[in-house]
């Protein structure tokens, strides 16, 4: 079950990869409103007096320099709608041949129900729903879900939809400069909605490979503390606490050997792939990922500095943007490579 590959002379390095589940109809919401670095900052300065705040430190460390925020009317759920909507129309399928609908994303309108279910409502469409959160890898786990749905025969086509509202975690009054530090994975961060269909493959494409790594020993050191048992109420709670330094070096410690290994074991090379997407934090951590995999930088669509950090919606929004532009296209081979909090890796191999 799952993926075959079989030796052919004149595919990719003499093999033919073969998927079971294609990816149909990348689309993208982003919110109308769009906030510069500088002017997050100065309201940061204006809500925490005495606070001595580098100037444009958000821009120079991070490399963001604006991103989208949504409505205070718009949910979560509003942005994944918008994007399915999208999806399935450039998927062209109809709401009702939609077999299953997931939600995968960081964020979520509710803690119950599953936020899958007002999407759904939103969205229009009649099936079973549930939602799959795991950080910043959310939507790629949704879709290896989505593919061992397809593959075991239950569904036909499943939609994954994300809906990342990160901004709502955006502490504007720091007390010091150290709470202004840990909090500054929240100023990187942009809002976003992202949405693609996963079907049953009529040919060779779609999916070939996934493997996923966990070092939970990592868990702590990014984390949004609120909503849950360990802290179910205060507002103190809801913002992103994370050292940037200590997140940098957990995953420099861990290595790109899951993407090297994904490489080795389909017999393929980086310069097979169209795009490499890959999961943005900072313009310095970007660099390092291509320096250390060797990855060329014209393989990676950078959204970072327009967008900011989506969260999970990041890698979606990438291909759709690189569909769009022409850069991609049917055929093409197309990689994903996730990092989230946990620390959680992941890669997807996949053909257009």
């Amino acid at each position: 079950m799952g993926v075959a590959i079989r030796e052919i002379a004149s595919s990719t390095n003499g093999r033919q990869l073969e998927g079971v589940a294609r990816l149909r109809g990348a689309a993208v919401y982003l919110p109308a409103a769009v906030l510069s670095s500088e002017d997050l900052e100065t309201r940061v300065r204006a809500e925490s007096p005495g606070v001595n705040i580098p100037w444009r430190a958000v821009r120079r460390i991070s490399g963001v320099k604006s991103r989208h925020i949504a409505a205070d009317d718009e949910q979560t759920s509003d942005l994944a709608a918008a994007a399915a909507r999208v999806s399935l129309a450039r998927a062209d399928v109809d709401r009702k041949d939609v077999d299953a609908l997931i939600f995968a994303a960081a964020s979520q309108d509710l803690t119950e129900p599953a936020t899958a279910n007002i999407v759904q409502e939103k969205l229009g469409t009649n099936c079973p729903v549930f939602d799959i959160k795991n950080a910043c890898n959310s939507f790629l786990c949704g879709l290896q879900v989505a593919e061992s749905l397809i593959a075991t025969g239950q569904y036909r086509n499943v939609l994954v939809a994300s809906g990342e509202i990160p901004s709502r975690g955006i502490k504007w009054s720091v007390r010091d400069f150290d709470d202004f530090r840990l909090s500054f994975a929240g100023y990187t961060l942009g809002d976003a909605g992202a949405a693609a269909l996963v079907s049953g493959a009529d040919d060779h494409r779609g999916i070939f490979y996934r493997k996923f790594q966990t070092e939970s020993r990592y868990w702590n050191i990014g984390t949004v503390p609120g909503g849950g048992s360990m802290h179910p109420r205060g507002d103190e709670w809801t913002y992103f606490v994370g050292d940037g330094t200590a997140i940098g070096a957990a995953v420099a410690s861990i290595g790109p050997g899951i993407f090297h290994d994904a490489l080795r074991e389909t017999g393929t090379t980086i310069h097979d792939y169209a795009r490499i997407l890959v999961h943005q934090v900072t313009m310095p951590f970007l660099k390092a990922f291509c320096a250390t995999t060797g990855v060329p930088t014209n393989k990676i669509v950078v959204t970072l500095p327009a967008l900011g950090n989506m969260a999970s919606a990041s890698m979606p929004v990438q291909l759709a943007l690189a569909e769009a532009r022409g850069e991609v296209r049917s055929g093409d081979l197309v990689a994903w490579v996730g990092m989230a909090s946990g620390i959680s890796l992941g890669v997807m191999l996949m053909e257009l």
